[in-house]
């Protein structure tokens, strides 16, 4: 006799750039990012939907370092919408730093989002770029699929996770973010930041 459904109709899993870059070896490794995916692949089974989101880079993206001349990695510059963190070059279109890690099961997959490929914007959130407005769509596929509550895990917490999270609580989602399956680059003390923006819009951090 089979066990009862743990899945929820109305509940969706993010799974936010476990990217073979984001992983120890990676361009830019998040430390122990690749020790989330157990975790990850096991939690899969418990909803309904399954949404991956996937860093997608054009060589000449504005976001890195090495395309502002004498700008080094982690340095800030200011875009036309606001501030912009110069990341070392990583998730470059077809590259291998950009694949999933081998180890994340992407058959449960429903859909996936690739983001940051506009070379002028860089793109954090699974719902929109970093100018707050330009929209990724996946709003529009949770909602004709009646999802309204979200768990976030993935990579890393204080930047892609983080303002995936704000943005699906502004949004109106209801918002758990699974922070033992999720992991940090913590630059300048980003991850408490951002942790007390997530609980002050009312995130649920677990």
């Amino acid at each position: 006799m089979a066990g009862p459904d743990k899945t929820l109709p109305d509940e969706a899993l993010i799974v936010i750039d476990v990217q073979n870059d984001f992983c120890p070896g990676g361009a830019l490794a998040v430390a122990d990012g690749d020790a989330i995916l157990p975790g990850i692949n096991a939690a899969m089974a418990d909803f309904t939907a399954v949404v991956l989101t996937q860093d997608w880079h054009p060589a000449d993206h504005a976001s890195f370092a090495e395309n502002h001349p004498g700008a080094a990695p982690f340095s800030m510059t200011d875009m036309p919408y606001g501030s912009q963190v110069l990341w070392p070059r990583h998730c470059v279109q077809g590259s291998a730093g950009a694949e999933f890690h081998a180890a994340l099961d992407t058959r449960r997959a429903d859909l996936v989002i690739r983001k940051g490929f506009r070379p002028a914007i860089d793109s954090y959130s699974a719902f929109f770029e970093n100018d707050r407005s330009t929209a990724t769509g996946l709003d529009g596929y949770l909602r004709d699929r009646g999802i309204n509550r979200l768990v976030l895990a993935g990579l890393a917490t204080d930047f892609c996770v983080a303002f995936s999270a704000l943005d699906a609580a502004r949004l109106g989602y209801e918002v758990t973010v699974r922070m033992d399956l999720c992991r940090a680059i913590d630059l300048d003390g980003s991850l408490a930041t951002m942790s007390d923006q997530m609980r002050a819009a009312g995130v649920r951090l677990s």
